[in-house]
């Protein structure tokens, strides 16, 4: 059932009033590694700061960024939870014994699909909201140049979209990553190295973080982006001519994810972050930070320009094969040889 948007004040009050229940002068603090959009990172953690006395010192890094930290810092950790970001390289940090296994007694109240992001990690991940991979495109800019919306992935191979098109760079970007596992899983994995060499002639500029390419084209500087789609109302709110689709052969979808690092200096008090954002009221704070993803608690009440999972044609995205270390290795280092390698 999906829910009228509250305003945002009542989203702060949830936040502050229902989430958090222990002493409002918490000792200790909370190293936080956050890879959501910069308003949403200030938010949880300000929020959470208030609402338990923990101090919270917030960090934020792309996915593939996040992940080569934690690769580098594996001796001596110097952060306790890594918020959000695409599920493969936190399920990547599971496998190489980055994160901590932590079973959280909130888990049968999550989507399936968030249950089984844990369960895949042994438990050292656990869902936080998930949204579906697709293309913007600015409507004023497109209608100038007389071209059509892409409506399929085919569609971006078109001669009259050269250099009209933008994606991120997987190499720094969880997005452009689960863009390559979505289409190796969707074509077969030689034919979906032909399509993104027949792409690459389109692409003006891959992006160094995922939200990049759709901010570009909202403000006119391409025609279409490969992006999420959820990230799209925001830049609707500020007034930019920016519409979606979902590509007509199928498309994968993020499951954004949550871990505490193992060897947390403040592992308490990481417990206590963890638990306090798979609450519902703590997850409204998404849609209160313009980010409209589908959150992983049931019972968080739904605004109604979150992606209605329901109308879109999804593949069965293997998250356990694309989230393992070696295969995303490989897969980017392909594309680096065979793809990026090549002029435009």
């Amino acid at each position: 059932m999906r829910h009228l948007l509250l305003p945002s004040a009542v989203f702060l009050a949830l936040a502050g009033g229902l989430a958090w229940h222990g002493p409002a002068a918490a000792a200790g603090q909370l190293n936080l590694l956050c890879s959501v959009q910069d308003e949403w990172c200030s938010l949880i953690s300000t929020t959470f700061a208030r609402t338990s006395g923990i101090k919270v010192n917030l960090l934020k890094r792309g996915t593939g960024e996040a992940l080569a930290q934690l690769i580098a810092e594996r001796a001596n950790p110097k952060t306790d939870v890594w918020f959000g970001g695409t599920g493969d390289p936190h399920l990547q940090a599971a496998e190489q014994g980055l994160t901590l296994e932590h079973k959280s007694p909130t888990l049968p109240q999550l989507h399936d699909w968030a249950q089984r992001q844990a369960q895949q990690s042994g438990w050292r991940t656990v869902g936080l909201y998930s949204g579906p991979l697709g293309f913007a495109y600015n409507t004023e800019l497109l209608a100038k140049k007389k071209l059509p919306p892409p409506k399929c992935w085919k569609d971006l191979l078109s001669p009259a979209l050269r250099g009209e098109v933008q994606a991120a760079n997987p190499a720094s970007s969880g997005t452009a990553y689960t863009m390559i596992a979505t289409i190796v899983q969707l074509m077969g994995e030689d034919a979906a190295y032909a399509y993104l060499k027949g792409l690459h002639r389109n692409i003006s500029q891959y992006a160094r973080s995922g939200a990049g390419p759709i901010k570009a084209a909202a403000r006119g500087e391409t025609a279409v982006s490969i992006s999420f789609v959820h990230d799209a109302p925001g830049e609707q709110m500020q007034g930019f001519p920016i519409a979606t689709v979902t590509p007509c052969e199928g498309t994968g979808a993020e499951i954004g994810s949550m871990s505490i690092v193992k060897g947390a200096r403040n592992l308490d008090n990481a417990k206590k972050f963890y638990e306090w954002a798979l609450s519902p009221a703590a997850q409204q704070l998404g849609v209160a930070a313009k980010q409209f993803q589908l959150p992983s608690h049931r019972q968080t009440p739904l605004d109604p320009r979150i992606p209605d999972f329901r109308q879109i044609k999804f593949i069965p995205y293997d998250h356990a094969k694309y989230g393992r270390s070696a295969e995303r290795k490989r897969l980017i280092e392909r594309w680096e040889r065979e793809v990026n390698s090549l002029a435009r």
